[in-house]
């Protein structure tokens, strides 16, 4: 018997049935599908309400947006407060206490001494593109090096450092130049040895033409992927010898996901350039390129910005974040998220085939789903049917992967150990039934 699903319709109820009809009429369909055929009346934590009373347990966190749930009572305080003070101004015409507030807090939070500052903007795609130009104007040089599974946004410059064609390059070349991708190997996909790395990039692309390398610690849409060990401390020794910058992509990795703040901070690695996005402003528009104070200083006033970036009300909306998380000790949550999923996830491995591998940090989990153990081959429409069979059973949660054959859990760090138990039932369920 289920305690937080409610499903009083079916699924989609009439009154979603209603809006779908209108999104076909007037909403673009390059947009896509979703995930969910219902539309959200309300959420709460990790609870989602359509606008037919139905009831599901969200373990997609808006993508990753939401490390501290659907509509955090401190959080819409927040942007109730700020609205009815200033909503815009462009802190480059009138400035404003919120982001410089926002800047010193993430700057005490980045590992390493060094001293740092923050920029601010309105997308993931948008950090990485800024941290991109950041670096080509500090070491004068024109070559990216980004990897294989990586994905860093959808705009010219990150649809090109991403890998997967489909959909995201769809006819939209010609791409962006200087742009290198290498392997990027992990334990269940190993693909190369890392004392070979050195030399594959020198084949590829000169090192003293290359600005930096742009690597997800942990990947996100790409697999959920870790790299086998000593992969990111060569990197950055790499990028030292060459004088590279080292930039982390911790769009989906970053704010707590991991059991740390930021998911370089696992590895001890003291990058040159951060970007974050996503749970930053619990689903606001709002990004963050935090950088060396050296490089940043060395460039001129007014060579990056935007009007609406790092907006008021996105900036009180990311204390609140951060002060939860602290609050709430969230970042410890996250481990215990991740133990209790590692758990449920072998238990689940045991009984069945079609789970090939189990992987993550804290609660970024995953499992890879296989055809066969020992040809890895990817179980695509099998996780399509263990995520729809989800959605019919009131859960609703995210797959990833260059092959669409893993499910990932991008769950609130709010999420009670009840809802998650209820959760895995359903999934577990749809998994023996697949």
């Amino acid at each position: 018997m289920t305690k937080f699903i409610s499903l009083k319709t079916s699924l989609p109820g009439p009154k979603s049935q209603e809006i779908a009809q209108r999104r076909e009429k007037y909403v673009a369909k390059p947009m896509g599908d979703s995930l969910s055929p219902c539309y959200i009346a309300h959420g709460e934590g990790a609870l989602v309400t359509d606008v037919d009373g139905n009831q599901f347990i969200d373990l997609t966190g808006g993508w990753g947006c939401l490390a501290v749930g659907h509509t955090h009572k401190k959080v819409v305080a927040a942007i109730k407060d700020q609205a009815e003070k200033y909503l815009h101004t462009d802190f480059t015409a009138i400035p404003y206490e919120p982001l410089v507030e926002l800047a010193e807090k993430l700057v005490k939070l980045t590992p390493g001494n060094s001293p740092k500052t923050a920029a601010f903007f309105n997308s993931g795609a948008e950090a990485v593109e800024n941290a991109v130009k950041i670096a080509r104007a500090y070491t004068k040089r024109p070559a990216i090096i980004v990897f294989e599974n990586a994905f860093h946004g959808r705009t010219l410059l990150t649809m090109t450092m991403t890998h997967k064609a489909m959909p995201y390059k769809y006819h939209f070349g010609p791409f962006a130049p200087e742009i290198y991708r290498l392997p990027f190997p992990t334990p269940y996909h190993p693909s190369i040895e890392i004392e070979d790395f050195e030399k594959i990039l020198a084949n590829t692309v000169t090192p003293d033409s290359v600005a930096a390398i742009v690597v997800e610690p942990i990947q996100g849409e790409g697999g959920f992927n870790l790299p086998v060990e000593g992969f990111l401390e060569h990197l950055r020794k790499l990028t030292k010898k060459y004088g590279m910058l080292f930039i982390t992509d911790e769009i989906q990795s970053g704010i707590g996901r991991t059991g740390r703040f930021f998911a370089i901070e696992n590895w001890d690695i003291e990058p040159d350039i951060i970007c974050l996005a996503k749970s930053l402003a619990a689903g606001l528009p709002l990004s963050a390129v935090i950088s060396k104070k050296e490089i940043t200083d060395s460039l001129p006033g007014g060579c990056i910005g935007g009007t609406c970036v790092g907006n008021p009300v996105a900036c009180r909306a990311a204390l609140e974040v951060i002060k939860i998380i602290e609050e709430e000790h969230l970042l410890d949550r996250a481990v215990k998220i991740g133990e209790k999923l590692k758990e449920r996830f072998l238990k689940m491995k045991d009984k069945y085939s079609i789970v090939g591998e189990v992987r993550g940090m804290g609660a970024m989990m995953a499992i890879e789903l296989v055809k066969d153990r020992k040809t890895k081959e990817p179980a695509t429409e099998e996780t399509a049917q263990i995520i729809q069979e989800c959605v019919k059973n009131g859960v609703l949660i995210a797959g990833a992967g260059i092959n669409k054959n893993l499910l990932r859990m991008l769950v609130s760090l709010e999420i009670t150990d009840e809802q998650l138990d209820e959760a895995l039932d359903v999934l577990e369920k749809a998994v023996a039934e697949v």
